[in-house]
């Protein structure tokens, strides 16, 4: 029976441990560049078996947020190489996820007159965080069949651009109502070409992004998270199962490192898509109210899970594993600082030999 503290092989990297970093928006990556800071609180947390970096633009126009990094320019590779190379040294494997955010955004955040794009022009219900404050979404403009090609090409570039950072593999960001779970949205998504109508086309845009940067990168380079049923950022998946688990049927040959899922309802959604992909299987599972946690640990002792996730955890307890190990204690994440500010709730958590 496996445990947390087991190893295991994900791609080509083995992994010290089955506990993962989540990947958590932190907002300090000023002008879109991450800095010192950001690499001490990543290699403060290289003891998990798998980092994944806050959600990373492959372009302009993917930023959905203000002070987010991107993977999209020669300088924002370079300030992304120092974060590498801390946790490489501290034995750490370290992963990008490309977060693009769609329709989730607003244009004060981006320049040159720009909008947000998304599958369809249907405005999100709800308010975005901008540097003015929250501002209500706006209609994205629809992308057109030439607007998703080059889209596609922006999620190879940047994934491109994170071999050449250092990092070990990229997760593409599938889920919590991004662009690519707007695709997969019957009420994000109301094409009626080749990208929309049926399951089969809903999942187009979801099968060739992924298979596209498994072909620049490596299949054995990339995951992809998803989230079945949310209702995060206005996503309407009434019926979740057959869109998942066709899209898992397509992209199962392909030899992905893993399978990321943001457990959002249903564990029999969970435990299929758990069988029809043949590869790691990542969760974060669905614990209601409370931050994952030690008890979720018996998840991979009972096969449902090869990897678990942590999100808050880790972000209050950069050695996480040897807490988790040691029964406790926890440090508890302040909530306060989890977006944007300084070392603050940020580098300043205690690690037990503190």
């Amino acid at each position: 029976m496996p445990t947390a503290f087991d190893r295991i092989t994900i791609g080509k990297h083995q992994l010290a441990n089955r506990i993962a970093m989540a990947p958590m928006t932190r907002s300090r990556a000023y002008d879109s560049l991450v800095s010192e800071l950001t690499v001490e609180y990543y290699a403060q947390r290289a003891c998990a078996g798998l980092i994944v970096t806050e959600g990373t633009q492959p372009s302009v126009v993917g930023q959905g947020y203000p002070f987010t990094p991107g993977l999209h320019s020669a300088e924002q590779v370079a300030a992304w190489r120092k974060v590498t190379d801390a946790v490489h040294e501290k034995g750490g494997k370290i992963f990008a996820q490309i977060m693009h955010t769609g329709r989730i955004g607003h244009p004060v955040l981006l320049p040159d007159g720009l909008v947000p794009v998304g599958p369809s022009a249907i405005a999100a219900k709800g308010q975005g965080f901008t540097p003015e404050g929250p501002k209500e979404f706006v209609t994205p403009r629809e992308l057109t069949e030439a607007d998703i090609e080059q889209t596609i090409a922006d999620h190879v570039t940047a994934s491109r651009n994170a071999i050449e950072a250092g990092f070990d593999g990229v997760e593409l960001h599938g889920a919590n109502g991004y662009l690519i779970q707007q695709f997969l949205a019957p009420n994000s998504n109301r094409r009626a070409d080749g990208w929309g109508g049926s399951v089969e086309g809903r999942i187009r845009f979801a099968v060739q992004v992924t298979t596209a940067v498994a072909d620049a990168i490596g299949a054995d380079r990339v995951g992809l998270r998803l989230s079945p049923g949310t209702t995060l950022n206005d996503i309407h998946e009434p019926d979740p199962r057959p869109t998942y688990e066709a899209l898992v049927q397509r992209l199962a040959p392909l030899g992905l490192a893993y399978l990321h899922l943001m457990e959002a309802g249903d564990r029999e959604v969970t435990l299929a898509l758990r069988r029809l992909f043949p590869g790691t299987f990542i969760l974060n599972p669905n614990t209601g109210e409370r931050p994952t946690g030690p008890e979720d640990l018996a998840l991979i002792e009972d096969g449902t899970a090869d990897v678990l996730a942590f999100g808050q955890l880790f972000l209050a307890n950069p050695d996480l594993p040897a807490r988790l190990a040691a029964g406790g204690p926890f440090n508890t994440a302040d909530q306060a600082t989890f977006y944007g500010g300084d070392a603050t709730g940020y580098t300043d958590y205690s690690a037990l030999s503190d």
